[in-house]
């Protein structure tokens, strides 16, 4: 072989491949853009093209007759050109029938397909197809893919036992069927044997027909709240139409217990199924009283108008004449404001008696802070007739409510500023005497506490006198009454009164002193009065004459305190092994030095009393009610309180861990307070107060506090200026009154149970005027019907109270006291008899009169979906029966049968 030419075809094969890619390069270049107007590419954002712009296709070329390598020209492209970006696309051809969505499908045994005929068959306990928003599961799932149809069976064993139904959700709508034919593209489909539940109510259906997501028929269907299979009661009608979660109708319906068809048939019903407010008919209650008779009560209809407003109307008629009606709106709006009314118009008719015309009227009204931040709003208002509590049918504990109250208030606090104001109005009515009380607008503004002396920029501690604050707090009140008679107008201007209080507190806050914490105080008053009466002895009638003079006065106090207070501790240890680790004791004493001048001295007039010529003191500011005159004489004293605490660490026998402790409470307070004044001319030191409190073992609940006098008495039980402790060291005094209350309540089984008792809510309703709301409406409800909620989880319950109460005063002319001793108690309990039997009772018993309160005993039986009670009061003022069997949905809660008797004034 020759190499003679080797490296010259080498350097020849290199050479022609240079000259190629000149070749091919020369007219061409790279299609980038040119940088100044990379950037605006990138980052440029319109909307729309501009009027005349350039718009080049991509690819894009720089037609160019330069050099391979020079830049591209850069007058040809503007600076605002854009750039469209051509996409290819193509298209095709969709079958008639093809779906809409893809089909997921599972089996968990096997699978088969039949290729000529286009069918799949599912095998499994649960074998799952999935199209869109419907899903299917079953046992054997047969897909035809011609037709669209799916069809699904359930499947039994050798014994005929069902392994496992069929189970279809479209939506909102879940069912469970014993076999189904569906058509996955019309949506359409036909059930036997389904179970569906819609809301609380649960349905069945011999055939169901769906005809798209949101409607269906049912033939030979029943429909429950009960979830058994066979349930105790149902609702029964050859045909209904459904429409999902909205509302069902059907044809002839007639009820049924336990499968055997009750002989009352309806001709059409109307079932709504929405959740949350709708529109609809409030069904009555049967009633009979002994007073007025026969009659239907709280027949109304409920309107929802729009998300902010709804209306409930009722009303109640009774055989012998008597009727009620009850206007009752609602409104709402979120984060803004909430609030309702309540017209109630009463007219009276019992048997042989002239009717009498009642009315009562509600407003309870709220702001959300969030709405108008610093300004609040809130009104309770209840008024009405004397006689409307009274005269309410079927309302016992209302009947014994003779006061109504109401209460008005709007409050501002302005931001950035250290001031407030409150505007409130209240009214106070007794449905006994007649009498009302109003108190037009009052006004309330105060200064929080301010600091005069401190600098706006510090650095550092502050200096003493820059902890010296002042505050103000006033108030105006204006009042007036009138009986519920005519002439009411005159007798309000009348009867109107006025006053006003200011008070500047001044306080100074100082670091602790070692142990101790000292707080000394100024206080500065004046109040300002409507009027000043004059008293005078009338010796020919033998009576005091009152001459009053309207006009503004004013009165001032002024006081001086010095308060000091520490904590002492104390611990008491035991042996390491001992159940008792330590008992800690906590004191808390407090010591106060107060000073106070007679500024009253000039408003203390005296005046004789008798024909003996005895005179006695009086403030000629005595006649005001809204403010009382300041107290006259001198104080200057201290004030002394002493609180302990007591508690003890043992051993936790439920807890395994080492050293595990838990702490109990002996004593949670016990406290003793007194004062003495050194400049009194007799009787300087004040009456000693004691009281107690403590749960012990976090059961009982025990309450004391007493009160005594420390001085002597003579013969003739007048007090003298000798300590009774000057006689007993150990005496704390004469004992004036004390009270003691004890609350317990046990309960077995596991259940969970709130131990402490429902309020009055009836009672906080008189006591506030706060009108009572839905849930407390509801509570009320349970507190005076134990027997429709029994909790059948818990076996038994009890809670017992009791409550003592003693007064003592001194019998004229003699040393001995008399004593006045008031004792109650009251019992509340239940027993499970069996699972499903509930007894129990509650009642009171006045200890000191011997009698007997309202004690009522129920009986209750769970019947599953159903609950009977039976309520009887057989002894007390007011007596009743009554007997219920209602359902425990919330839905049929007013399909129930009931009786009810009352008897007043047995």
């Amino acid at each position: 072989m020759s190499y003679k030419y080797k490296g010259n075809t080498n350097n020849i094969l290199a050479l022609l491949a240079v000259l190629l890619f000149v070749i091919i390069t020369h007219h061409n270049y790279a299609s980038s853009l040119p940088p100044h107007d990379f950037h605006s590419t990138l980052t440029a954002v319109r909307d729309s093209p501009p009027p005349h712009k350039e718009v080049l296709e991509a690819p894009m070329f720089y037609p160019s007759t330069n050099k391979v390598d020079s830049p591209p020209v850069r007058s040809i492209i503007k600076a605002d050109t854009i750039y469209k970006t051509v996409s290819d696309t193509f298209s095709f051809k969709m079958s008639k029938d093809s779906l809409d969505a893809p089909v997921v499908y599972h089996a968990d045994d096997s699978m088969v397909f039949q290729v000529p005929e286009k069918k799949m068959i599912l095998y499994g306990k649960k074998s799952t197809v999935q199209y869109a928003e419907n899903d299917l599961s079953a046992p054997e799932i047969v897909y035809d893919q011609k037709t669209n149809l799916v069809k699904a069976y359930l499947k039994k064993d050798s014994t005929g036992k069902v392994i496992s139904f069929v189970a279809f959700n479209q939506g909102d709508f879940k069912s469970v069927m014993d076999s189904i034919t569906f058509n996955m593209s019309t949506q359409k489909g036909i059930t036997k044997g389904t179970y569906t539940q819609q809301g609380e109510m649960y349905v069945y259906g011999e055939r169901i027909k769906k005809i798209n997501p949101h409607v269906f028929y049912a033939l030979n269907s029943r429909f429950t709240t009960c979830n058994l299979d066979t349930p105790h009661f149902a609702f029964v009608s050859k045909k209904i139409k459904f429409i999902n979660q909205k509302m069902a109708f059907s044809g002839p319906v007639h009820p049924e217990f336990e499968g055997v068809p009750v002989p009352i048939i309806l001709p059409f019903g109307i079932y709504p199924l929405q959740q949350g407010r709708h529109s609809g008919i409030l069904s009555p209650n049967f009633t009979t009283n002994s007073t007025y008779g026969i009659g239907l009560e709280n027949f109304g209809y409920y309107k929802v108008f729009n998300d902010y407003w709804d209306l409930e109307t009722r009303a109640s008629v009774f055989s012998y004449g008597g009727y009620s009606a009850t206007l009752r709106p609602r409104y709402f709006k979120r984060y803004k404001y909430t609030g309702n009314f309540s017209l109630n118009y009463l007219r009276n008719k019992a048997l042989d008696t002239k009717a009498t015309n009642n009315y009562n009227f509600t407003w309870s009204h709220s702001l959300d802070n969030k709405s108008r931040p610093g300004v609040s709003f809130r009104a309770n208002v209840n008024a009405g007739s004397s006689q409307y509590n009274s005269l309410l049918p079927n309302s016992p504990v209302t009947n014994f409510s003779n006061r109504l109250s109401s209460t008005i208030i709007y409050g501002k606090v302005w931001q950035d500023k250290p001031y407030n104001m409150t505007i409130n109005a209240n009214h106070e009515q007794n449905s006994v005497t007649g009498l009302y009380n109003v108190n037009l607008p009052d006004v309330t503004f105060n200064v929080n506490t301010q600091y005069p002396f401190r600098r706006k920029e510090y650095a550092g501690e502050l200096k003493w006198y820059e902890n010296i604050g002042i505050g103000l707090n006033s108030a105006v009140r204006n009042r007036t009454s009138f009986y519920d008679s005519m002439n009411v107008l005159k007798q309000a201007l009348d009867n109107l009164q006025y006053g006003a209080e200011h008070q500047v507190p001044i306080t100074l806050s100082l670091p602790p002193v070692g142990p101790f914490q000292v707080a000394p105080s100024v206080s500065y008053s004046e109040r300002w009065f409507q009027r000043k009466s004059l008293l005078r002895w009338d010796s020919n009638d033998k009576v005091i004459d009152t001459t009053n003079f309207n006009g503004l006065y004013t009165a001032r106090n002024v006081s001086f305190g010095l308060g000091v207070s520490t904590r002492i501790f104390g611990i008491f240890g035991f042996k390491k092994n001992s159940k008792v680790q330590a008992i800690r004791h906590e004191i808390r004493p407090s010591l106060s030095a107060n000073y106070r001048p007679d500024l009253a001295k000039n408003t203390i007039r005296k005046v004789q009393v008798d024909s003996a010529g005895n005179k006695i003191d009086y403030s000629i500011f005595s006649n005001n009610l809204l403010y009382g005159p300041f107290g006259s004489g001198t104080f200057g004293g201290l004030s002394f309180s002493l609180d302990n605490n007591i508690s003890m660490k043992v051993r936790n026998s439920k807890d395994t861990t080492e050293g595990a402790t838990k702490k109990i409470n002996l004593i949670d307070g016990l406290r003793l307070g007194t004062s003495y004044n050194f400049v009194a001319d007799s009787f300087r030191l004040d009456n000693i107060s004691v009281s107690a409190r403590s749960s012990l073992f976090d059961k009982i609940n025990i309450t004391a506090d007493a009160t005594f006098d420390p001085y002597q008495t003579n013969d003739l039980g007048q007090r003298i200026d000798k300590y009774t402790f000057a006689k007993n060291p150990f005496s704390l005094g004469n004992l004036v009154s004390g009270g003691i209350q004890v609350q317990s309540s046990f309960q077995g089984g596991k259940g969970k149970k709130n131990n402490s008792p429902l309020p009055d809510y009836n009672q906080q309703a008189r006591a506030s005027g706060i009108a009572l709301d839905e849930y407390q409406q509801e509570a009320m409800y349970i507190q005076q019907n134990p027997g429709e909620f029994a909790d059948f989880s818990i076996p038994w319950d009890i809670s017992i109270g009791y409550n003592l109460t003693l007064s003592r005063f001194r019998t004229p002319g003699s040393p001995i006291f008399t004593s006045q001793v008031t004792q109650s108690t009251n019992i509340n309990g239940s027993i499970n008899l069996t699972p499903k039997w509930k007894i129990g009772a509650q009642g009171s018993y006045d200890i000191s009169s011997g009698q007997v309160g309202v004690v009522s005993s129920y009986l209750s039986r769970d019947m599953h979906c159903w609950q009977m009670s039976i309520n009887v009061a057989p002894v007390g003022l007011y007596r009743f029966f009554s007997i219920n069997i209602n359902p425990k949905s919330t839905i049929l809660r007013d399909l129930k049968v009931n009786r009810t008797r009352s008897f007043n004034n047995f």
